[in-house]
């Protein structure tokens, strides 16, 4: 990459008090490191909503390459994307989990993927060949399933739609995240489900995660919202042909049960 790039990395945070000065610092220690590939970048913090020290523990992080922003009440990954893309100034965008489960120094691999495979978005994929994933035995029962049923319903062909680490350019960025409806943590994959219908280009790339095992993950219990989001993005789609529309989804009251609500 002989051209100059800036990343806007942006990173929702939920109560990660104990250990966001951690995390955040080797954030910032990496994406330095990648400006010897003619790299920029910036860090948007998100702080969705935590109720801990979160954020005073962000502000001990001193980096003129952070922007730390902050809201209340806690409204999930999803709503904290949008709200920090509103920042990003770089050609490309990135989302990158607060807990470094999988670490941004893979970006660079993403970035050349952009460029050299003309790629719109990259996508982190967990069951890539070449991947290295340690999960435990429940966590790939439920997401091999989770894949499974999405691939049948949206026909998206690619092999992880979940993992928390993905690049695109921001030309795209700003034409899909806008239609992005989902809150929480169907996030991911209505992005590329709204990226498929515009026409992008998607790419897979292999992944290191360094799952936590004493960190609680997704679970059981939360399958049902995960379904329920996923319902709901069907909707939009089959029923509503919202992502056929020019601007945002009006706001309109449950229906269905609340089903497809929004």
């Amino acid at each position: 990459m002989n051209m100059k790039h800036k990343i806007s990395l942006i990173m929702p945070c939920h109560n990660e008090g104990g250990e966001i000065y951690r995390n955040l610092h080797e954030t910032v220690k990496t994406m330095n490191e990648l400006r010897e590939y003619n790299i920029d970048y910036e860090i948007i913090l998100v702080d969705d909503g935590s109720t801990d020290n979160t954020l005073k523990e962000a502000k001990l992080v001193k980096s003129n390459k952070i922007r730390l922003v902050s809201y209340k009440p806690n409204k999930g990954k999803g709503y904290a994307i949008k709200y920090g893309f509103q920042y990003a100034k770089g050609d490309l965008v990135t989302f990158v989990d607060s807990d470094l489960e999988i670490h941004p120094k893979q970006l660079l691999r993403f970035a050349s993927y952009i460029y050299e495979q003309n790629a719109d978005i990259v996508i982190g994929s967990k069951s890539h060949p070449d991947s290295i994933v340690s999960y435990p035995l429940k966590r790939k029962i439920l997401s091999k399933a989770y894949h499974v049923f999405v691939n049948i319903l949206f026909g998206l062909h690619v092999g992880d739609t979940q993992s928390g680490l993905k690049l695109m350019r921001y030309t795209c960025a700003e034409k899909i995240i806008p239609k992005v409806v989902v809150k929480r943590y169907a996030f991911d994959l209505e992005l590329l489900v709204v990226a498929k219908k515009l026409g992008f280009k998607i790419k897979e790339a292999p992944i290191e995660v360094r799952f936590n095992f004493n960190k609680k993950g997704i679970g059981f219990k939360s399958v049902w919202p995960i379904f329920q989001d996923t319902l709901g993005i069907a909707y939009r789609k089959y029923i509503l042909q919202y992502y056929d529309r020019k601007g945002e989804l009006p706001k309109v009251k449950k229906s269905f049960f609340g089903l497809f609500s929004w």
